[in-house]
């Protein structure tokens, strides 16, 4: 059941224009640090850590939460046209199987967008003239980055089945931003999900996690990841309908 749903969104997906959104917004990114690393090298001169400082903390920071809320909203948009969520509802489909569907769709798209954003990461050091190796930390930053960007997509993809509108649930995330940016100058960066972002990418310090420090990182994804979920699927199961 899973997997039918999975292609069904995907093939949503595949066929929108959505693809254009997730490739300019980490091209922006990239280029506005780019820029910044390259008008400022007489202070940044750790070459790619600084680099990385600069592209990981306009994108990891602003443009990938964002992202995040966008493709999740526009997940729930067809279902929230015309009230299609009755169709929903009636169709042999558990509301568990629909949400994890979605879910993995968007995990997908997520996970190629960091990968899109590493390789501009590396044209853009390589433009700026680095001949430094890469960062050991970079497969790290990549993917906790990743997995926080689940449980943001979690958060964002129980607001956007409930919610009709398109734009409140990514503004909802927009202000989730600076939540998460105050909860990590606040020392309690692993308490609250778009942090976890913060966190895991070492956008604002690039050091590396010790073990203790990613087992408690990988812990409180998961926490808020389950709880988030198991929460929004007894609400809609509740609910006599979505739309």
């Amino acid at each position: 059941m899973i997997k039918q749903c999975f292609q069904a969104e995907w093939l949503k997906m595949r066929r929108s224009h959505i693809w254009v959104v997730f490739m300019i917004l980490p091209l922006v990114s990239v280029i506005i640090g780019w820029a910044n690393y390259v008008m400022n090298q007489g202070t940044l001169q750790k070459e790619w850590y600084s680099l990385w400082s600069q592209v990981g903390l306009f994108y990891g920071e602003f443009f990938f939460p964002i992202l995040i809320a966008i493709g999740c909203s526009y997940q729930c948009r067809l279902e929230h046209q015309n009230k299609n969520w009755y169709l929903v509802l009636t169709a042999p489909v558990s509301l568990a199987a629909l949400f994890a569907a979605k879910l993995g769709v968007v995990a997908t798209l997520l996970l190629l967008v960091q990968a899109f954003f590493c390789l501009l990461y590396v044209c853009g050091g390589l433009l700026a003239g680095l001949s430094a190796s890469l960062p050991a930390e970079l497969p790290g930053w990549l993917l906790r980055g990743w997995i926080a960007a689940m449980t943001i997509a979690v958060f964002q993809l129980a607001l956007s089945m409930r919610i009709k509108s398109f734009a409140t649930p990514v503004g909802i995330g927009l202000c989730a931003v600076f939540c998460g940016l105050g909860m990590y100058v606040l020392k309690l960066g692993l308490f609250f999900p778009h942090s976890l972002l913060t966190v895991g990418m070492g956008v604002l310090s690039q050091e590396g996690l010790d073990f203790g420090s990613n087992v408690v990182f990988l812990l409180m994804n998961a926490l808020f990841g389950v709880g988030i979920s198991t929460v929004v699927l007894r609400r809609l199961r509740k609910s006599d309908v979505l739309a």
